[in-house]
């Protein structure tokens, strides 16, 4: 099963009151946060494209790499896949993510069809990817196809919010913030959407950028 997906702000409102009724914390975040944001994005080649033009690098150095990628029309897949490596090379990309986006536009994925498949089918599909962790996936899964209940507990916004928020005397461990985000099943995604706000928002008030 697909199960619920999130299409607008409206959704998040009902997950959020969901939550905060099951764990009045959640009731003071969003006193602390105001609503959580949509973040919706489109699906498809790009997404995952633009995740991996992301990595390692600061959101500036990414934006600059992409419009590079566009300026020189090699942002469609039939252009990364025919590019050479100077080409890609050129726009700002390192060898290793030549070879990812490479591998990505020409693995051939059935985009529009990920759309109908459960979470664990669509894990299943884009993880053998080179330079495709299961966190990249998990963060298209939320923001691109809006699921509803997927989680991220490798995060460490997440981890780190949940560690503020629930007074936990470190960061959860993987198997312990599984459980702990199981309660929040149906809407894991927007408990990630608040703990995310959540964070941001402990950073600011200690003048720190999250």
């Amino acid at each position: 099963m697909v199960g619920r997906i999130i299409h607008t702000e409206d959704d998040i409102a009902e997950g959020a009151e969901w939550l905060a009724a099951r764990e009045p914390r959640f009731a003071g975040v969003i006193t602390a946060t105001g609503p959580w944001p949509l973040r919706r994005r489109a699906d498809g080649f790009e997404a995952l494209r633009d995740a991996i033009l992301g990595q390692q690098v600061s959101v500036a150095v990414a934006n600059a790499i992409r419009g590079k990628v566009l300026a020189a029309e090699l942002g469609a897949p039939e252009a990364i896949a025919e590019a050479t490596e100077e080409d890609l090379r050129a726009c700002g990309l390192s060898r290793q993510k030549v070879r990812y986006v490479q591998a990505l536009a020409r693995a051939g994925i059935d985009f529009e069809g990920l759309r109908a498949l459960p979470n664990e089918e669509v894990i299943a599909t884009l993880l053998p990817l080179p330079g495709i962790g299961r966190w990249t996936v998990e963060m298209y899964l939320i923001f691109a196809l809006g699921r509803a209940d997927v989680f991220a507990v490798d995060d460490l916004a997440l981890a780190e919010g949940a560690r503020i928020l629930f007074d936990l005397p470190e960061r959860p461990k993987r198997k312990a913030f599984d459980a702990l985000a199981a309660e929040w099943s149906p809407w894991r995604a927007v408990a990630a959407r608040g703990l995310w706000a959540y964070y941001a928002h402990c950073k600011q008030r200690e003048g720190v950028a999250p």
